[in-house]
């Protein structure tokens, strides 16, 4: 079940009436029955996976804690866990790939194709509640937070549905107590932000992702014929696309966790503001990033350690963060670019501030800041071309004609308006939906700094009602162009 169907807004209404008509003490046991029947909805076999995980992970937050006195027995049970449950998103996301790696070896070394391809099907969220249950047993192991006894309420911190198939990655301490304390009255719930983010959410995707992803498709699923200026739009519409798609899930989760009184951890802040590449993951899936950060790059050393190791250390994260998002060569490419890319930022940042100070600039003033959001925004776009593209091959094809297929005369500029199918509508569409969600982060910051500008009613309505319009314009727009719609991450 996706947030933007028919079923989901038939569901979330029969959920909320439910939780809040039954008991205190059932109430977990409604969220948990809806999450799992939210996750049953794709494919009703994949509940014994994530009831295994769930169960390993519980058991082995049990015992950790039980010989948490003895170092090696808690450390033996840690690593059964990790391996059960990581062992489990190996198989069912990595298999194939690694066999790909396999039959490339083999392919090099003795000339010999092997073929053959093993139908595995990839569970959707599969990544998040994998990382986030290890999460919950490494801070066990840590001391960080205690076992949670009761199982109901550990099962639904990993399948609590509008976090479920793509994030945030909640931390135990933060979503279990507020998953138990069941003490939130019905008119104590933010009903104005709950819809807010929802509203938000649903902008971002039907109306902007959706509609541009119709011409990023254009582009990356034909290549071959694209060319230069293509690429560029293409990608570029990419940027956006993915922004939108993906913030705009965690807007409605947020906004669907709001409604039975729980808070989850806001997962994007204007990431294309960025004025380098580790700013840029500081603002982009800060969830992951900050998962990343604690259980990956501190237990490396961070940057406590030497320059060579520092760098080591951050090509490591990266190289996870690649592989977390996709089982293919592309993704892995990709995450080792941010990370050389970060690492560049970081080793060079003395001697470009150095630079403008030599020429009586700046290096924080407007201009400059301005300069860096520029770059940053264009090497990150570039890197989307490695996770867009179908294949390797494509990727590698669509940065070569980036730089080299380009006419300078009118005939080449008009054909790529054609082949993209851009008309000056379709233009006008895109620049006016994107300077929209510039206003709506504009008014996100004004209310972050204590002005509550949404406060006023006549121009709560007003903005309310232009997204509304909006959503349902594009919504049908899609639907009679039968043009299927998922969200990019949920396939992580």
């Amino acid at each position: 079940m996706v947030f933007n169907s028919i079923e989901f807004l038939i569901f979330l209404p029969c959920v909320f009436i439910l939780y809040w008509l039954f008991p205190k003490k059932f109430k977990w046991l409604v969220l948990l029955m809806s999450s799992y029947f939210f996750y049953m909805y794709w494919n009703w076999k994949l509940i014994f996976l994530i009831l295994f995980t769930t169960i390993i992970s519980y058991v082995g937050g049990l015992l950790i804690e039980k010989y948490k006195d003895k170092p090696k027995i808690k450390k033996s049970f840690l690593l059964i866990v990790c391996l059960l449950c990581f062992g489990v998103l190996i198989f069912f996301k990595y298999f194939n790939f690694l066999y790909d790696i396999y039959k490339d070896i083999v392919h090099i070394f003795t000339g010999n194709f092997i073929h053959g391809y093993f139908d595995i099907l990839l569970p959707v969220g599969i990544s998040f509640y994998t990382f986030q249950t290890a999460s919950y047993v490494i801070d066990i192991y840590n001391g960080k937070m205690k076992a949670e006894k009761h199982f109901g309420y550990y099962a639904l911190f990993v399948s609590f549905f509008p976090q479920l198939v793509a994030g945030p990655i909640e931390r135990p301490a933060d979503l279990l107590p507020q998953l138990k304390n069941r003490e939130v009255k019905i008119k104590e719930v933010d009903y104005s932000g709950a819809f807010r983010y929802m509203l938000i959410g649903f902008f971002k995707k039907i109306a902007i992702a959706d509609i541009i992803g119709i011409y990023v498709n254009i582009v990356y699923n034909d290549i071959n014929n694209a060319n230069g200026l293509m690429i560029l739009i293409g990608t570029v519409l990419f940027s956006f696309q993915i922004l939108c798609d993906f913030s705009g899930y965690s807007d409605i989760a947020i906004g669907c966790a709001k409604l039975f009184g729980v808070n989850l951890t806001e997962n994007f802040n204007e990431p294309y503001r960025s004025k380098s590449i580790k700013e840029f993951w500081n603002r982009w899936h800060i969830s992951l990033s900050r998962w990343l950060r604690d259980y990956i790059y501190f237990p490396l050393g961070g940057s406590r350690v030497s320059k060579i190791r520092w760098i080591i250390n951050i090509l490591i994260v990266f190289l996870v963060s690649g592989i977390w998002h996709g089982a293919s060569y592309n993704f892995i490419i990709w995450g080792l670019l941010h990370g050389c890319l970060q690492i560049i930022g970081v080793l060079t940042l003395k001697y470009r501030d150095n630079f403008w100070k030599k020429l009586k600039i700046d290096p924080n003033g407007k201009c400059i800041s301005g300069l860096r959001i520029i770059v940053t925004f264009g090497l990150v776009s570039f890197t989307w071309i490695f996770f867009r593209a179908n294949t390797i091959n494509d990727a590698f094809t669509a940065v070569g004609k980036l730089f080299t297929d380009y006419r300078f005369d009118k005939d080449f500029i008009k054909s790529t308006f054609t082949n993209l199918n851009f008309s000056f509508s379709v233009m006008v569409y895109i620049i006016f939906i994107l300077l929209i969600l510039q206003i709506i982060n504009g008014l996100k910051n004004i209310e972050n700094n204590g002005i509550k500008i949404l406060n006023n009613s006549i121009i709560r309505f007003t903005t309310y009602l232009i997204l509304l319009w909006f959503v349902f314009g594009a919504w049908v727009y899609l639907q009679a162009s039968e043009i299927g719609s998922s969200f990019i991450y949920f396939q992580f």
